[in-house]
Formats: C-alpha cells, sequence, structure tokens
C-alpha cells in the first residue's frame, strides 16, 4: 500500500478508461492526487472544457465515499517538459503538506498511468515515485470523443453522444448534453472544422508540413501590442501580431509586414530597428493545433515613447495596447502559448518554488 497515488492527465472529457485508472488509483492508497494538465488554457477543440469542470466531472462520477479521498491539483502547461514536471512535483508536495499525515519527503508516492502513445512519455519524469504502467483500459480515447464530439451536425449533438454512451459516465454524458446549448459549443465545432480543413489541405504533402512563423512583441510604457483574432483557429482569442512567413522574405522583413498588417502600426522601419532587442525561437511540438509550428518572436522596446496609434486589419479584428500588469489575469484568453512567450520575455509568473 501506498500513502498517495497520483494521476495526471487532461481528462477532455472524462471517460471510462479515465474512472478505471482512477480506481485503480483508490485501491493502491488512501488518498489520490489528480493533476488537471492544461489548466488555465483558453478553450479550444483539443483543450474544450477548463480545469474547474473537468474536477466537477471527476468527482460527480465517483461514489460519494471516495470522493473526500480525491484531491485536484491543476496545472498550467508551460510548454517546457522539465519545468511542468518540476511544478507539478512542488504542486504535490504542498498539497499533500496541507493534508497532513506522513511528510512529503517521506511518503510511498505511486504514479498510475497508461503508455497511450509517444505524448506519455512525462511518466517517466518523476524519479522517486513508483511507476505503474497500466495497459489501455478502453477502445477508444479522449481524441475520438472530442472528435465524434464536435463533428456532429448542427442541433445533433445528442446523436453523436447517442453513440458514445458506452464509453462515458452518466455524469459526463450530462454535462455534454447541456454545453452543446451553450454558445462555446459553436464556436468549438467551428475551430474544429477550420482545423479539419487545414489539415486536410495539407494531408496530401508527402511528408508532415512543417510552419515557419513570426510573432511581434512590442513593450511600450508599461504596455504590450496584442490583437484579438478574428478568424478560427482562436477567434477572438489574444495574441502577438503575426503569421507566416512568405517565400520571398527573411524573418525581419515578415515580421514587419505582419506587424503592419494586422495593427497598420506606422513606426519606420529605422525606428523598429532601434527598438528591437531580441529574437526566440518557440518550437514545442504541442504548441499548435495547425501542426508542427515553429514561431520566431522579435521583442522590441519602445522605451516611454508614447504608445503610437494602431488599427485592427488583415487577420485582427482589434489591435490594442493592454497593460503588462494585467495580462496575469489574461491567461484563459490568450492564443495557443502566447501567454508563455508573453511570460518568457515580461516574467508575469511567479517562480516555481526552487526555480533559479
Amino acid at each position: 500500500m501506498y500513502d498517495t497515488a497520483i494521476l495526471i492527465g487532461r481528462f477532455q472529457p472524462v471517460h471510462n478508461g479515465h474512472l478505471a485508472l482512477l480506481h485503480d488509483a483508490l485501491a493502491a492508497a488512501p488518498q489520490v492526487v489528480v493533476v488537471l494538465g492544461s489548466a488555465h488554457a483558453a478553450r479550444s477543440p483539443r483543450n474544450p472544457f477548463n480545469w474547474q469542470e473537468r474536477a466537477a466531472l471527476l468527482r460527480e462520477a465517483l461514489p460519494e465515499a471516495d470522493r473526500a479521498r480525491v484531491h485536484i491539483l491543476p496545472v498550467r502547461d508551460y510548454f517546457d517538459e522539465p519545468r511542468w514536471a518540476h511544478a507539478v512535483r512542488i504542486g504535490v508536495q504542498d498539497l499533500l503538506a496541507q493534508q497532513g499525515g506522513t511528510a512529503p519527503e517521506r511518503a510511498k508516492i505511486c504514479l498510475i498511468g497508461h503508455f497511450k502513445d509517444a505524448s506519455s512519455g512525462y511518466l517517466r519524469s518523476f524519479p522517486g515515485w513508483q511507476l505503474r504502467a497500466l495497459d489501455r483500459q478502453t477502445d477508444t480515447d479522449a481524441t475520438a470523443l472530442r472528435t465524434a464530439y464536435f463533428s456532429a451536425a448542427p442541433g445533433h449533438a445528442e446523436v453523436a453522444l447517442a453513440q458514445l454512451q458506452d464509453e462515458l459516465p452518466d455524469s459526463s454524458l450530462d454535462f455534454l448534453r447541456q454545453f452543446a446549448l451553450r454558445p462555446a459549443y459553436s464556436a468549438l465545432q467551428d475551430e474544429w472544422h477550420a482545423l479539419q480543413a487545414a489539415r486536410q489541405a495539407w494531408s496530401v504533402a508527402p511528408y508532415p508540413p512543417v510552419f515557419v512563423t513570426v510573432d511581434a512583441l512590442l513593450r511600450c510604457r508599461g504596455q504590450v501590442l496584442l490583437i484579438r483574432r478574428a478568424h478560427a483557429p482562436g477567434r477572438g482569442l489574444l495574441a502577438l501580431p503575426g503569421g507566416f512567413i512568405e517565400t520571398n522574405e527573411t524573418l525581419w522583413q515578415s515580421c514587419l509586414r505582419e506587424l503592419a498588417e494586422e495593427t497598420h502600426c506606422d513606426l519606420p522601419p529605422d525606428v523598429l530597428a532601434q527598438a528591437f532587442q531580441t529574437v526566440r525561437v518557440f518550437d514545442h511540438p504541442a504548441r499548435s493545433q495547425r501542426g508542427r509550428t515553429i514561431t520566431h518572436v522579435h521583442f522590441f522596446d519602445l522605451g516611454d515613447r508614447a504608445p503610437p496609434p494602431v488599427l485592427a486589419d488583415d487577420d485582427a479584428a482589434q489591435a490594442e495596447w493592454v497593460a503588462i500588469d494585467t495580462l496575469a489575469g489574461l491567461e484563459d484568453q490568450c492564443f495557443e502559448d502566447h501567454f508563455h512567450v508573453l511570460d518568457s520575455f515580461l516574467g508575469l509568473l511567479a517562480p516555481i518554488q526552487g526555480e533559479d
């Protein structure tokens, strides 16, 4: 018997395979910590439900007697596996310390999981926790469930759910029925279809495409320039001005062009060159649902000059200067990994305990 069992996942949505793993965890230890990944991400076809909704689904699927034994730990994506694993470990330690009992540093901990594919490699990131790798628990997975749910014809979500009833607990089915009545469901369906169309367009390529993009991060008087995306994917979400490079451009030229097209920022190239600080590459394989996308973020510091006027155009529905001290509260409104890009340059998040 272990002191604590750990179960890590996104649970998008909670299905019977997840519950089989959770029941195994409950049999292995008197208390279970469920780590909910992608905790503060904006809604998307990959992460359609927020962590509070998923926590409620997990608890509602359990007998009353087991609910008090399960503790929920929401953890954000960092697009940096060592940092994410460190955040999980520190979060678990802090949660166990709050619960009392065996001191976290002496507790016997087991990690329950299933090696679904290459994305499950994180299970090996926790030395000191005993890994219990279990076989696949059901014939489907959350990706297939989301595909069936979001591909349903308008007004026919119930038909799709009827075909999934053997894969989902009643609490998840009830939640998905109610969610299908909300505007968020229609918006996510639009996002799903846009992504499918893009993948279909590239399906004839002889090998999986790798996309190269640029983004511009402009800081000025304690503000940064952001847009609201006009189109799916990420319609309405906050993002840095940017886009795909063109074949006849350098990265620098693409960055300036995208900045001008989306914001009509009229700063001359020589002013931008003087304000330029650095460029960083963001290339996490899962950073974009559009496929493998590598972006080059150009950072400009305009100092104390007045923020230049901006006007949204092209792929931007809105362009605005946003106070840096408000960005930490906007994480769930940011497109893909753009919040973490901003954090990389601006230090929006408090350091995790033990970080330099």
